[in-house]
């Protein structure tokens, strides 16, 4: 549970190693096992991975519900939250955040009732419910206010109510550092919202870097569950059309947000945004975007594929084949099998060559990044 406030990558890998554990010795089905799973189904949902979440939920669901922790319970409602809006299941995350009950059973101040309130916010906005959400900040006392996540739901809630200007302000302390301590998931938030605001204000350069950073902070570990619950496709379309040092990336949001899984998940548009200045809504929703980045990267001999493209970001990294396939919870031969496939795209012959090409292509960050 610790890893995951440093790395979700690390905490799918640690999380996995204790479930192995568990299975081995009979463990699976007692309660103390729950967080492995939960962590495991968390960590899963922040990297976008929603079907592989599922079921890792809802064995730590079952679990957990047998001891009835207020605490354990209200991690998990957290999860679940998340997951529902991240499928755009709105109306359901509206039930699932309303966790008050539970905040009463807590013994001291918990971090996740904050977190959880911000998200509630965000469902409210999301079902068009914006008078309630402003009433919900209203009755807020001024320290809840100020938090990293209130500030993001903030900005959510002013773009919804067609006032980009309000969001940047919302958010102007977490961009510019005045904010310390927030976990980085958070920060592609802020800066997700940034470059949504200031692209409807008509500053197409603040918008590029704003994203950019965005994408700086959500690539090492995968992050896409920020770019699911504040969509911006057309403003991502725009973006790849440019150099970036994330283009498969964005290709990878690209494809999730018009599909998941051959279109189990839609995510709606989001709302509020028209008429003000540009001509053209960035969060607004465009058709299903053709797959891979051949399109946008000259260079390869065929688009990379989701699973391709995941390898793919931890080639640069220390990390062995093994522990590849451990991090992304596929087989050795799977992870072997991508790799042999990106040689092939990439025209090159050993790890190294890959990770060197598709740099130059723009694939990857100009720097190392371990996840």
């Amino acid at each position: 549970m610790v890893t995951a406030f440093r790395s979700f990558a690390l905490a799918v890998q640690q999380s996995s190693q204790a479930i192995d554990l568990a299975r081995r010795h009979g463990w699976t089905e007692e309660p103390v096992a729950a967080a492995a799973y939960a962590v495991l189904a968390g960590a899963m949902v922040w990297q976008g991975r929603l079907e592989e979440a599922e079921p890792w939920l809802e064995h730590a669901e079952r679990l957990v519900r047998q001891e009835s922790r207020p605490a354990a319970l209200l991690a998990l409602h957290h999860v679940r939250g998340m997951l529902q809006l991240a499928r755009g299941q709105d109306q359901d995350a509206l039930g699932t955040f309303r966790t008050e009950r539970l905040a009463e059973l807590l013994v001291k101040p918990h971090p996740l009732v904050t977190r959880t309130t911000a998200c509630l916010l965000h469902a409210l906005v999301r079902v068009g419910e914006t008078a309630r959400a402003e009433r919900a900040v209203a009755q807020m006392n001024a320290r809840d206010r100020e938090s990293g996540e209130m500030r993001i739901a903030l900005a959510l809630l002013q773009l919804a109510k067609n006032d980009p200007e309000a969001a940047t302000v919302a958010v102007a302390p977490l961009v510019d550092g005045s904010v310390p301590g927030l976990h980085p998931v958070w920060m592609v938030a802020a800066f997700l919202l940034e470059a949504m605001a200031r692209d409807v204000l008509g500053d197409p350069a603040a918008a590029w870097c704003a994203l950019e950073r965005a994408l700086d902070l959500a690539e090492p570990d995968g992050v896409l569950w920020p770019f699911l619950v504040q969509p911006a496709p057309g403003l991502l379309e725009r973006h790849a059309g440019h150099r970036t040092s994330h283009a498969a990336l964005v290709s990878q949001i690209r494809n999730l947000l018009a599909h998941e899984d051959s279109g189990r998940m839609v995510v709606p548009p989001q709302r509020g945004l028209e008429g003000r200045g540009r001509q053209r809504d960035p969060g607004g929703w465009h058709p299903p975007l053709s797959g891979g980045v051949c399109g946008t990267i000259p260079g390869l001999t065929e688009p990379l594929s989701n699973s391709e493209t995941r390898v793919l970001r931890y080639l640069p990294t220390n990390l062995s084949v093994p522990e590849i396939a451990d991090v992304l919870s596929v087989s050795v031969n799977t992870v072997r099998t991508h790799m042999r496939h990106l040689y092939a795209k990439l025209g090159a012959h050993h790890r190294t060559e890959v990770v060197k090409r598709a740099r130059a292509l723009g694939l990857l960050a100009p720097s190392s990044h371990r996840p």
